[in-house]
């Protein structure tokens, strides 16, 4: 979701809501999108409803008969996963864990609802984000800040508060068993401090929440699927980000599930354009500090120019309008971030 174009809301709010924002998709049909997407080791991606189609995926391990959620989307998305429960034959109860790749609330907003119904889960999240689960009120804040108090409720819902018993904190290289399936969390700063990936040793993949882009499968062309970065407030770092890139690329992942949207493969180019993308973002900050009050038009006309650049790097088979729509959102928020990343960090 948008956030304020400046400033903090206090530090010890950690500025944790900014999700990502859908618009218009132009011409494009989404009324056949599957609702779930099931592929090898037991993995599945549910489509969380939030704003799209194919904007927002939630992940579901099966293992043993026991089930991991990997992120939860928001209030409105916990029917979606009770119900690809129900179609797996599989219930509440089986359910042994709810992992957060960070607390934005377009992975994070419905945990507490969702975890409300499933007796035995128990809350993964990293350290610097168990507070805000516990006591939610600073992201409520931020978020009416942002949207006022009716367009917050309406999007998000009212944020339920998760019992500070049923949490677990990862911390870099902690482990969990799904029924002897074992998943390894890993610090990954970048896109925000409170971030982690949790890599699955059975597969050998890697559930990356936003640290590896985002890879909207309505740009998949030829067979290839691409990404770019997310920049958005207030945690944006791209020396961490080229640093968490590193630590997945050495992990060699067979595949890498993003929230926006799910799996992705071909990972060592895709790293590399990371990479070269994040790097644009910070080169365009750079270029557009002094630019005063015209700053904000400046980087949006900058991020806008780097997304269409990547259009016509790899043919996209969408027009201008339809690939603006796809990334209206995301253009504003990797504009704010970056802003917020040079007020924050005084760069030259």
């Amino acid at each position: 979701m948008l956030a304020p174009a400046s400033g903090r809301a206090g530090a010890a709010a950690e500025q944790v809501t900014i999700g990502h924002v859908a618009s218009s998709i132009g011409a494009l049909d989404f009324t056949r999108m599957v609702h779930v997407i099931d592929y090898e080791f037991g993995i599945s991606a549910i489509d969380s409803g939030y704003q799209r189609p194919l904007l927002a995926a939630i992940h579901m391990i099966v293992e043993g008969g026991r089930v991991a959620i990997i992120d939860t989307g928001v209030n409105s998305s916990a029917p979606r996963v009770l119900a690809a429960l129900r179609d797996k034959g599989l219930r509440p109860e089986q359910v042994d864990y709810v992992i957060l790749t960070h607390i934005h609330l377009d992975h994070a907003g419905g945990a507490g609802l969702l975890l409300a119904q499933l007796p035995n889960a128990r809350l993964t999240v990293h350290p610097r984000g168990a507070r805000h689960m516990v006591d939610p009120s600073k992201l409520i804040e931020s978020t009416i800040a942002v949207y006022g108090a009716e367009e917050a409720r309406r999007t998000y819902g009212e944020i339920v508060p998760v019992p500070r018993e049923r949490i677990i904190e990862t911390v870099h290289q902690s482990t969990l068993k799904l029924d002897g399936r074992e998943f390894v969390f890993f610090d990954t700063p970048g896109h925000a401090r409170h971030h982690v990936c949790v890599f699955d040793a059975k597969s050998g993949h890697l559930f990356a929440g936003d640290t590896f882009g985002l890879s909207y499968r309505e740009l998949d062309c030829n067979g290839r699927q691409f990404a770019f970065p997310t920049t958005s407030p207030t945690q944006f770092d791209p020396l961490a980000a080229h640093r968490s890139l590193e630590l997945i690329l050495g992990l060699k992942p067979g595949a890498i599930y993003v929230t926006h949207y799910s799996q992705v493969r071909d990972i060592v180019r895709i790293g590399a354009d990371m990479h070269r993308l994040i790097e644009a973002h910070e080169q365009l900050a750079r270029r557009e500090r002094d630019a005063g009050a015209a700053r904000h038009e400046s980087l949006k006309v900058g991020v806008t120019e780097i997304v269409m650049g990547e259009a016509q790097r790899y043919g996209w088979k969408l027009t201008r309008e339809q690939v603006l729509g796809i990334f209206a959102g995301d253009i504003e928020l990797n504009a704010q971030g970056l802003a917020i990343w040079l007020d924050a960090s005084g760069a030259d």
